[in-house]
């Protein structure tokens, strides 16, 4: 494996593979946990992006989530959990961790791959992302992922002002129409009946709920709205 010297760029070789490669790399802080208001039971890690505004929200489990707060606190704890005691291993075979990378999103997941190096020589393990997390706040080593990701998943919290009204057809009744816009993403459990939702509102309405999303630091909630308002624009380049 070869770290390039260059800020923006990542080439690894991978043994049975070809050169694999990133370019454009950006760097990624944690930012903190909340609440998920989508999947019960829960957490939503959110990733900064270093020198701009979006952010990228991951689901996580309650145990990883866990994992990530101590370490945000700077929690030592009585005996060393899972990712403390990988780390302690590491360590004892002077094996080093360099970065974590987020590779790749597919199929709402997130890719990520850990860099270490022992002896001069690199090695490269494939990893879950809230793992690679844990494990990277532990090390105090960089997180980077690509444009590609950040297009795909981050909420951008400013320039919005590039998707085009749309001609919504309007509700003749006036009370459903009320109830469609007093509901809540939360307030919906089936993701089918949640993405139906989604199409009726129109674009003021994702508009708004996508500001005050983004006030109130709900970003699953924003990427929702963002998506919904990426697939109209997609809809209308199309047609």
């Amino acid at each position: 494996m070869v770290f390039s010297s260059s800020s923006h760029k990542l080439i690894v070789f991978l043994s049975g593979l070809n050169y694999y490669q990133v370019d454009s790399r950006i760097k990624l802080t944690v930012q903190g946990l909340t609440n998920s208001q989508i999947q019960s039971g829960a957490y939503a890690l959110i990733l900064a992006e270093e020198l701009g505004p979006r952010r990228i929200p991951v689901v996580i489990g309650i145990a990883e989530a866990q994992s990530i707060a101590i370490a945000l606190e700077h929690i030592t704890p009585p005996r060393p959990l899972t990712h403390d005691l990988f780390l302690i291993v590491l360590e004892s075979l002077n094996v080093r961790l360099r970065e974590v990378c987020i590779y790749k999103f597919e199929n709402d997941i997130f890719y990520s791959k850990l860099f270490f190096e022992k002896d001069g020589q690199p090695i490269t393990i494939d990893s879950r992302t809230s793992d690679a997390i844990a494990i990277a706040l532990r090390a105090e080593c960089d997180i980077y992922t690509t444009e590609k990701v950040v297009d795909d998943c981050g909420i951008v919290l400013d320039d919005l002002d590039f998707y085009d009204d749309e001609d919504e057809d309007e509700d003749d009744d006036d009370d459903v129409e009320n109830d469609l816009y007093e509901l809540d993403p939360d307030d919906i459990e089936d993701e089918v009946e949640l993405m139906k939702w989604l199409s009726l509102l129109d674009n003021d309405e994702l508009f708004f709920r996508l500001d005050e999303a983004v006030l109130d630091e709900h970003y699953e909630h924003a990427k929702m709205y963002q998506d919904e308002l990426s697939r109209r624009k997609k809809d209308n380049r199309n047609a």
